[in-house]
């Protein structure tokens, strides 16, 4: 069947907006991994390197070898695995409560635990501050009675705020992939492993976890790659330069000026992000 010529045109103009979009969309990113293999030019003022001088590894290996940078990496990982796990668990025990169970006021339960998604993060970040504030001197007496007084507070802003705060935005979105995948149980599934003897934990860590788990997997990828990203709630429960995450390293570098070696980590940072949406991906298409 042909196309009138105006629909042909109508095709052609749209086909070309999607070019320009998608061209504004993915040309800075182009351009970031293409400068992250420029050569230094001494003539060139660092906080604008728009000069391309040649090709080289030089700024790969200026990240590898930064301490600062190596320990903000090493501490937005370790937070990024412990927000994970935890919201993992949380995530995934939520979603089979509310899918098993029936409770009073469900419906406002359930928008209650997913207000973090929705909630702008600048009040997020204020509102936890404000939390460990007045939360703070309470657990340190409490630490101080069990364990006796210490030279400096046991209970601060660092890491451990952090990460709380980074479970708090990742579980829900644990959840709503859990949801998802239990909308479709069969509820025969569980009843027939009761029938053949099984108790209500063994068949629900025998038969409901392997079918939970494609949703399980892809909500852990979301919170990782999340607490990974994570910057404004960062910068409000973060402490000193010991609790730096990755992102606010970059920040604080990126005030300074273009730094070229920003451009390796954040090259790297697409090439981990390529991966992960490949590896969602496929676990999306099991889950099907």
């Amino acid at each position: 069947m042909r196309l009138p010529s105006g629909m042909k045109l109508v095709n052609l103009l749209c086909g070309w907006w999607t070019v320009l979009v998608f061209a504004f969309l993915y040309l800075p990113i182009v351009l970031l991994i293409v400068y992250s293999f420029n050569k230094p030019d001494p003539d060139e003022a660092a906080s604008f390197a728009a000069k391309w001088n040649g090709f080289t590894l030089d700024w790969y290996q200026q990240a590898r070898e930064s301490d600062a940078l190596v320990d903000s990496l090493k501490n937005s990982l370790v937070v990024a695995c412990w927000a994970t796990v935890v919201s993992v668990a949380l995530g995934t025990a939520g979603a089979w409560l509310l899918h098993r169970f029936r409770y009073r006021f469900k419906r406002l339960w359930e928008t209650l635990l997913f207000i973090p998604m929705a909630i702008p993060e600048v009040i997020m970040g204020i509102s936890l501050l404000i939390l460990f504030a007045a939360a703070a001197p309470a657990v340190n007496s409490l630490l101080d009675a069990m364990l006796g007084a210490p030279d400096e507070p046991r209970f601060s802003r660092g890491l451990l705020t952090i990460t709380i705060a980074h479970i708090t935005f990742c579980f829900p979105f644990v959840l709503i992939a859990v949801q998802a995948r239990l909308a479709d149980v069969d509820p025969s599934l569980e009843e027939a492993a009761l029938d053949l003897g099984a108790t209500p934990l063994r068949a629900f860590w025998k038969v409901m976890v392997p079918y939970m788990m494609p949703g399980i997997v892809s909500g852990a990828l979301m919170a990782f790659a999340l607490s990974m990203d994570e910057f404004l709630v960062t910068t409000f429960v973060s402490g000193g330069a010991d609790s730096q995450t990755l992102p606010l390293y970059i920040y604080g570098q990126v005030k300074k000026g273009i730094n070229p070696m920003l451009n390796a980590v954040s090259a790297l940072f697409v090439l981990a992000t390529i991966l992960l949406v490949v590896l969602a991906e496929r676990i999306r298409k099991l889950n099907r």
